[in-house]
């Protein structure tokens, strides 16, 4: 999602900042319930969404919610905490992108139990081209978990939006949940990254080449590892800094209708691929690359499961003639080197 390159700033009261703490990391027992499964979910939420929507500044509050879900055959109600996040769609959409907070005690042993507070990323407009949208996003973010362990953990909702002051439905449609950051770091042994700053030099250079990589395969422009916009960093025990990336919707293979690149990368649109990768990590990068190759096959069939028969036809065509794009440039180390490496970025 658009954002100032500074990144966004926090958001909530100090009872809640405390509670986002970062924990010691400490090595993960078992995959938390909500994220056993890729079965998309349904599930209900009920709040105020008027307020929900007046809810603009950068401290905005968190506001009472519940979701509604199946469990074992019943119908049941788990009372959550949300507030709105982010900048460009917190302005442009009809439902503001919202964080939850899963921090109660309620959530054990049940489906929430270990969520901490995930994002919601939510339908912007009301009508199918968006809801298509949110399908693409959440198939990248599956593209970057098959590349590597250092990324969010996703699951797709069917969410219905019910106003607890009318009662009414507002809308029905496919959403997000992307896993807690702090989750994401402590699982990997790590903590997370609030200083901007950093260059190739202090990252894991494997990883950042492999990060690089990824976000000139699925044409994304719209990230700074430098600058913390769409992208975090983990600090490891063992001294290592990994980047991870996130926040999709501004790329090429997603092709929204309100995607721009940034106007001084000096791209005409968003399907026009950049490679922002330094040439500090060219001896990397044909390793980078061999993990794409050696994922392409695993990463069309992503389009061609049970979720990806949610998109619609075109779109998965439209999509897969994209990657084509990107493999046929790397056919041979001498393709790659030509059309991807040689156009890395040199500092000084």
């Amino acid at each position: 999602m658009r954002a100032a390159a500074q990144g966004e700033k926090p958001a909530g009261d100090k009872k809640e900042k405390k509670e986002k703490a970062q924990k010691d990391p400490k090595p993960e027992k078992e995959v938390p319930p909500f994220f056993r499964s890729e079965a998309p979910l349904a599930m209900t939420l009920t709040t105020n969404i008027k307020q929900i929507r007046k809810d603009k500044g950068e401290d905005a509050p968190w506001r009472w919610a519940a979701l509604t879900y199946d469990s074992a055959g019943k119908p049941a109600q788990m009372p959550v905490k949300i507030h709105t996040r982010g900048i460009w769609r917190l302005r442009n959409c009809t439902f503001p992108p919202i964080r939850l907070n899963f921090g109660d005690k309620a959530t054990k042993n049940t489906l929430f139990d270990d969520l901490e507070h995930p994002k919601l990323v939510s339908y912007c407009k009301d009508n199918d081209s968006y809801e298509q949208y949110i399908l693409q996003e959440y198939q990248l973010y599956r593209i970057y978990q098959l590349l590597t362990p250092v990324s969010h953990r996703v699951r797709l909702v069917k969410l219905a939006y019910v106003d607890s002051a009318s009662q009414k439905q507002e809308a029905q449609r496919y959403a997000i949940i992307v896993e807690d950051p702090n989750q994401l770091a402590s699982r990997n042994l790590s903590k997370i990254v609030k200083v901007k700053g950093a260059g190739p030099g202090d990252l894991e250079a494997k990883d950042l080449a492999l990060a690089y990589l990824f976000e000139y395969l699925i044409g994304n422009l719209d990230f700074s590892f430098n600058g913390l916009h769409n992208t975090e960093l983990l600090a490891t025990m063992d001294g290592r800094m990994l980047p991870v990336a996130y926040d999709f919707d501004f790329s090429g293979a997603v092709n929204t209708s309100y995607a721009t690149p940034p106007p001084d990368y000096g791209v005409p649109n968003v399907r026009t691929r950049k490679f922002m990768g330094y040439c500090e990590l060219k001896d990397e990068l044909p390793g980078a690359l061999a993990v794409l190759q050696e994922k392409k096959e695993a990463i069309y069939a992503l389009y061609h499961d049970e979720i990806g028969k949610l998109m619609h036809p075109d779109v998965v065509r439209e999509t897969l003639g994209y990657f084509d794009d990107f493999y046929k440039d790397v056919r041979t180390p001498k393709d790659a080197q030509r059309n991807v490496f040689d156009r890395c970025i040199r500092r000084g």
